[in-house]
């Protein structure tokens, strides 16, 4: 058994060795760090995170080639875009991700700015103190309300449904979350950090059940709780903090 003191002396030691401005350029979330306008920020953190499965240099590439797609102006594209624009990025893939996803992807993230406010907005709307699983859930609906091929739908993950949700709480943590050491944004400061979930994927949760911090062997919904609970308990007002350390013990450290 784990003292529980050691542990958070453990983990809060890794992740401020992991919580740095260096961690950065390698990641995905150097997309968004190309831009300073809030909703820039806002939609290619969105568009990168949604592909953020795979080889981490190729999800990187990847991310430079959409925001190239969307004259590095990625708010204006969203708003502005003609057909002609949109016939223009049928040529990007990764992975199962496609032109025609990235299409739809555009044409709802307008919907979503001209119709609902923002996509801070449809995340705070359903926001409770504890969790923001009942705002993925809805903002999966607003994201859908437009005509769609069904194939697309898996791009965008529910909680309600059973899933982990990784990238899109890994989204959460870098706009919600409050980062004095400059690499999460935290400019949707009306979110609680204490609400956000851990992203969970198969490094860290082997990390976390090496730990004795998850008990629970698939990556769902429940273990996401599970690891949730026991994260908050370390630090109920930045438990997300702890995304860091259990990254940089399982990609860097093979913990």
């Amino acid at each position: 058994m784990v003292d529980r003191g050691e542990l958070k002396e453990f983990l809060d030691f890794k992740a401020d060795r992991y919580n740095r401005p260096d961690f950065i350029e390698n990641d995905p979330i150097a997309i968004p760090h190309r831009y300073s306008r809030k909703e820039d920020i806002e939609i290619a953190g969105f568009l990168i995170s949604t592909i953020s499965w795979g080889n981490r240099k190729l999800i990187v590439q990847n991310g430079h080639r959409m925001m190239d797609h969307l004259g590095n102006s990625p708010y204006d594209f969203v708003l502005h875009h003609k057909a002609r624009d949109l016939e223009k990025i049928q040529s990007f893939v990764h992975r199962t991700f496609n032109g025609r996803d990235f299409t739809f992807f555009i044409k709802s993230l307008k919907n979503i700015y001209l119709r609902h406010q923002g996509l801070e907005r449809i995340f705070l709307s359903h926001a409770t103190p504890d969790s923001l699983r009942e705002s993925i859930h809805h903002f999966k609906q607003y994201f859908f309300e437009l005509p769609h091929e069904k194939r697309i739908c898996k791009h965008v993950p529910d909680p309600m449904e059973g899933s982990a949700a990784k990238r899109i709480n890994m989204y959460l943590r870098w706009m919600v979350r409050a980062d004095k050491s400059g690499v999460d944004f935290g400019i949707w400061n009306r979110i609680s950090p204490g609400a956000l979930s851990c992203p969970l994927d198969l490094h860290s949760g082997s990390v976390a059940r090496k730990l004795g911090i998850l008990g629970r062997k698939q990556n769902d919904d429940r273990a996401v709780k599970e690891l949730d609970t026991s994260l908050r308990i370390l630090d109920p007002d930045d438990p997300v903090k702890y995304d860091f350390a259990l990254f940089g013990l399982g990609i860097f450290e093979k913990f």
